[in-house]
C-alpha cells in the first residue's frame, strides 16, 4: 500500500507540524510569563525590604567644642570689589580685584578692562595675606625686617594693595588689589572697597 495514499497518514503528518507549531508558541508564551512574574516578584520585593535598622546616623558633639564664626556674604563681597574697580577706574587704573573670606577663599574676582595678567593672582595672594595677619599688606612690608621668612609661607604676597575688613575688630574678608603702578595706589583702591561696606 502505498503511504501517500492513506488518508490516515497524511493526517497524522499535517498534524504534527502544526502540534509542533503550538508546542513552541505555547512554550514561548509560558516562558514569557513566567520571566514577567519573576521581575514583578523582584520589585514588589525589593520595595517592600525593609530599612537597614543598623543605618549611621550622625554624632553630635559635645557643649563647648564648636565656634561660631562671622562670613561676608556674597553680595557684600561683590559691593566691596565692584567699589575698589570703580575706585581704580576713576583713577585711570587698570587692576583686578580679588576679595577673599576669612578662611582665605576667593569669594569675588574682578579683572578691569586692561589690567596686566599678573595682577590677577597678585590680588588674590594680597587679599588671602591682609586677612590672614588683620592688617593691610603695607604695614606687613615692614616685619620682613624682623621675620624675613614670612614670605615664604604659601598663597602670601608681602606687597602694599591688601586691606582687611573687619566685623567687631576680628578680620571677616580680605581685600586685594594689584595692577596700578604703585602698591600704594592699590592699597588706596583696597580700602575703598573697604569703606564701602562701612556705609
Amino acid at each position: 500500500m502505498n503511504p501517500t495514499s492513506n488518508p490516515s497518514s497524511h493526517r497524522s503528518a499535517d498534524a504534527r507540524p502544526a502540534a509542533s507549531r503550538r508546542g513552541r508558541i505555547l512554550a514561548g508564551t509560558a516562558a514569557a510569563v513566567a520571566l514577567l512574574g519573576a521581575g514583578t516578584f523582584g520589585a514588589v520585593s525589593a520595595a517592600a525590604a525593609p530599612a537597614q535598622a543598623d543605618a549611621p546616623t550622625a554624632t553630635s558633639v559635645g557643649k563647648g567644642l564648636t565656634r561660631t564664626t562671622t562670613h561676608l556674604t556674597l553680595a557684600a563681597a561683590t559691593q566691596a570689589a565692584q567699589a575698589a574697580l570703580d575706585a581704580a577706574k576713576k583713577a585711570d587704573r587698570q587692576v583686578s580685584v580679588a576679595v577673599v573670606d576669612r578662611n582665605g577663599s576667593v569669594l569675588v574676582q574682578l579683572r578691569g578692562d586692561g589690567a596686566g595678567p599678573q595682577s590677577y593672582e597678585s590680588a588674590v595672594r594680597k587679599a588671602y595675606t591682609a586677612v590672614s595677619w588683620n592688617a593691610p599688606t603695607s604695614e606687613l612690608v615692614g616685619r620682613l625686617g624682623q621675620a624675613p621668612t614670612l614670605k615664604d609661607i604659601p598663597g602670601t604676597l608681602f606687597l602694599a594693595g591688601g586691606a582687611p575688613v573687619r566685623a567687631e575688630g576680628a578680620p571677616v574678608a580680605g581685600i586685594g588689589v594689584a595692577g596700578a603702578p604703585s602698591g600704594a595706589l592699590d592699597e588706596q583702591f583696597a580700602e575703598a572697597g573697604a569703606r564701602a561696606l562701612g556705609k
